[in-house]
């Protein structure tokens, strides 16, 4: 089997995938033209897609206007959600986290739970056309207001385990740092709802340190804790798990290229990890490109694919009975593990 025939054959898992950056193409022309706009594929991949020179994060995140003014309905959620869990089995993944924030899905009339459960729904038929396993993440956004983040915890902490699985924390991480969000914490952890964090993705420790030590399960990117042994032991030694998007930290510059991705560098250090595609649109990439890239240019070997992926199992916002599913299909495929082998992908 040859290297691209393994990754494309081998279960995968994405654990870091916003919903908005990830509206395939027909779906947005489709979305477009409901609006009574007529946009081309070619035009929406130039909107909608992160430029070669992007030169920050904060211009990063300007390609989601469109897709956020695109995902205002419950029809248009759903769908999105649908077609982009389709497209994501087709690339055999087997288990997707799907993050969004409800807050800003707002301006046609819907309900923070409104939104929710219209993305649920996407993911459902999903699941039933294909068999992929699902959860939903919603993100608090850093520029909104505390209140507007609070009480979308609390409606979607009503949702817990019946279609929400975690929250999260995205945005502009430069312009937000973590010491103002306390409070949200502070109140995820009073309602129950397990979170991540995005943090370090903008070259932060201190904002990794602190949402490590306000409770997050999971960083979302993590890459500037590269370099600071003692923050990845601190991650190491309670089980945190980096959401690591090498495309994507890329793009934004927080990586120069594949190969001075981190990922070997933090599982070496005992942290797991997991990776995503973190914007299947915006990024223009998909999870079998991520591995490829990393197996490339970063030297990973089908040892440690086969170790992301069981990481990934373990790090996922999933019951026990998706986990132990998922830990059967891993084991269906790559077998007895083999450790020392030395041989790449």
């Amino acid at each position: 089997m040859t290297d691209i025939e393994f990754i494309q054959k081998m279960p995968k898992i994405d654990l870091h995938c916003h919903l908005d950056g990830s509206l395939p193409l027909p779906t947005a022309k489709r979305i477009l033209k409901d609006l009574g706009e007529e946009w081309d594929e070619e035009r929406l991949f130039e909107e909608m897609g992160v430029p070669d020179d992007c030169p920050s994060l904060a211009a990063y995140l300007a390609c989601f206007d469109l897709p956020i003014r695109c995902l205002q309905t419950a029809d248009a959620l759903e769908m999105c959600a649908r077609d982009m869990a389709v497209k994501a089995a087709e690339e055999n993944i087997v288990y997707l986290e799907a993050r969004f924030a409800p807050s800003t899905q707002l301006l046609g009339g819907l309900s923070v739970r409104e939104a929710i459960e219209a993305v649920d729904r996407g993911l459902k038929k999903a699941e039933r056309e294909t068999g992929i396993m699902t959860g939903i993440i919603v993100c608090a956004m850093r520029h909104l207001p505390e209140e507007t983040n609070l009480a979308m915890f609390r409606q979607a902490r009503e949702m817990l385990g019946a279609g929400v699985s975690a929250c999260d924390l995205a945005g502009d991480e430069a312009s937000f740092p973590m010491h103002g969000f306390r409070n949200l914490f502070e109140e995820a952890i009073r309602l129950g709802l397990p979170f991540t964090v995005h943090a370090g993705e903008c070259g932060s420790r201190a904002n990794i340190r602190e949402a490590i030590d306000l409770g997050a399960l999971r960083i979302g990117h993590g890459t500037a804790a590269s370099g600071d042994p003692a923050l990845l032991e601190l991650a190491a030694d309670r089980g945190v798990g980096f959401e690591q998007c090498p495309t994507s930290n890329v793009q934004t510059k927080i990586i120069s290229d594949f190969s001075g991705s981190p990922v070997r560098e933090f599982m070496q250090a005992g942290v797991p990890v997991s990776i995503g595609t973190d914007n299947r649109t915006v990024s223009r990439v998909d999870l079998t490109e991520e591995f490829s890239k990393l197996s490339a240019f970063a030297g990973l070997t089908r040892e440690e694919a086969e170790k992301i992926y069981f990481d990934s199992v373990s790090m996922a916002f999933a019951g026990d009975g998706v986990k132990e599913r998922l830990f059967r299909k891993g084991r269906d495929f790559f077998g007895p593990s083999a450790p020392g082998r030395e041989s790449g992908l």
